[in-house]
């Protein structure tokens, strides 16, 4: 992410101001910062605070926070289980600054735990290997701890870093979240029904009918929030670690953001930011069934010695989706007595196997949806801790003809205009079923299907629409309905 686009993110400046000032750029040279002050799209005063957002790599050993011997530690058992050579391998693998690599395999020579034996190649970087001495303390290290991942950042750094991107700092304006819901017909009035609650950074619930988009529409408020977070792989706290960045849930930018663009203006900056932490959109998590009150704890591993985060430690600064709530393998009320004190006080606490209990913030969009009925759910005292209740029932006849037609237009298939009115007589009017938002999809995949087993090309033609609504009930009953028409 560039600086540019993380200040549009930030809703610091337009998009307008950052094409205006990339044009001047291109004309005058510079940076693009100098020339967003020139034209008085921002203060200098701005620019150095979004700067601050950006996490900043030690500038010494003792910056990081962590203990030397903490840091020898990890650091051979990384030089020894994968195998490092040079001080450009380490600075690869602990992500912290070369010069400060350079300076732990100086104090690893020194106290005769690695020796030398040259550059190799046309590599000028001198290549080491672990002494007798440093193999042992190497195993010893590994036998505490195998995480061999990049050195954590503390648990005072995270919490400090989580506070400047907390999810409140970010406003979505009814633009924003409308852009993020084309994919959905929604009834008139309800973006700004939902609005408040996507900006209030509290819990929702949204319920209603089962297949009528409340699971779309969790995700979709996620995939509104712009704004970068850094996320950290690890974090440190009384000596252990915690895995903190999870590729499987953690979507990286790609591009890491580059303070230097304007280190002409702010004096004494580092080139580059602190590699420890992954530049990510803002996380959505997703959970259902499969949740259970031990998935809300820390996940330690007896074998490797170290901890995974909970899945919302791991949502924070993001959105959490608790799908089909009600059917989790724990009981809807132990779950939110597990959450009381987070939803309310917006911090939660957390236990190590040493018996160490700490603090973390919960900042986070708690998201519930079920299609089962919320006073059967929660008690008033529970649902008065979720301030947002939003219902998405059936849909109207209107909406059901525009997501046939949204639909039929995502998979390329024409939609003949008697259609509709004829799947209305014979499955909606003659069995009594309610319109259902997934219906659409449903039912084009399904004529997809038979088409390509027939070899044909897709088309919505009536037998093959009546051969997909006769799989979209499990009642006998309709399905002779059907096939009588058939």
């Amino acid at each position: 992410m560039k600086l540019g686009e993380f200040l549009v993110a930030r809703r610091i400046v337009t998009e307008d101001q950052v094409m205006q000032a990339l044009a001047l750029q291109r004309e005058q040279g510079g940076q693009i910062g100098e020339k967003l002050i020139a034209m008085g799209a921002i203060t200098a005063d701005q620019l150095f605070e979004a700067l601050n957002y950006f996490p900043q790599p030690p500038r010494t050993l003792e910056d990081t926070g962590l203990g030397s011997t903490f840091i020898l530690n990890h650091t051979i058992r990384v030089f020894h289980s994968l195998g490092l050579e040079t001080v450009g391998d380490l600075t690869e693998r602990l992500k912290l600054p070369a010069v400060l690599c350079g300076q732990l395999l100086d104090i690893m020579r020194e106290r005769g735990l690695v020796q030398v034996l040259g550059s190799g190649g046309d590599d000028p970087d001198i290549r080491s290997t672990l002494t007798t001495r440093g193999r042992e303390l190497a195993l010893e290290a590994i036998e505490n701890c195998s995480y061999v991942g990049p050195i954590p950042v503390t648990l005072d750094d995270w919490i400090t870093q989580v506070r400047k991107q907390s999810i409140l700092a970010e406003s979505i304006n009814r633009d924003v979240l409308a852009a993020n819901l084309t994919h959905m017909i929604l009834p008139d009035g309800f973006i700004d029904e939902i609005g408040p609650a996507v900006n209030s950074g509290r819990s929702i619930l949204i319920y209603g009918p089962p297949g009528n988009g409340k699971t779309t529409m969790a995700e979709a408020i996620g995939t509104a929030f712009a704004s970068v977070v850094f996320i950290p792989h690890a974090i440190e706290i009384d000596g252990q670690i915690i895995k903190m960045y999870d590729a499987t849930m953690h979507k990286a930018t790609g591009e890491e953001p580059a303070p230097s663009a304007v280190r002409s203006l702010i004096k004494r900056r580092t080139e580059t930011l602190d590699s420890r932490w992954v530049a990510c959109k803002r996380p959505v998590i997703v959970v259902g069934g499969e949740l259970s009150l031990e998935m809300l704890d820390m996940q330690y591993n007896a074998n490797a010695k170290f901890y995974e985060a909970p899945l919302h430690m791991k949502a924070t600064n993001g959105v959490m989706l608790i799908d089909d709530f009600g059917r989790q393998r724990v009981e809807p009320k132990d779950l939110l007595n597990r959450w009381i004190v987070p939803l309310e006080k917006r911090i939660d606490y957390l236990s190590l196997q040493t018996g160490k209990t700490f603090q973390v913030p919960f900042d986070e969009l708690l998201v519930f949806s079920t299609n089962l009925v919320p006073e059967n759910l929660m008690d008033d005292a529970f649902l008065r801790r979720i301030p947002y209740k939003i219902e998405i029932d059936h849909p109207s006849r209107e909406m059901y003809d525009a997501i046939f037609a949204l639909v039929c237009r995502a998979y390329k298939l024409d939609l003949p205009d008697d259609l509709i009115p004829y799947i209305f007589d014979v499955y909606y009017s003659r069995n009594g079923k309610p319109l259902a938002a997934h219906h659409p999809k449903f039912i084009c995949e399904r004529v997809q299907d038979i088409c390509r087993y027939m070899g044909v090309t897709p088309e919505l033609k009536r037998e093959f629409v009546l051969y997909a609504l006769r799989n979209l009930s499990s009642n006998a009953d309709d399905a002779r309905r059907l096939a009588a028409v058939a």
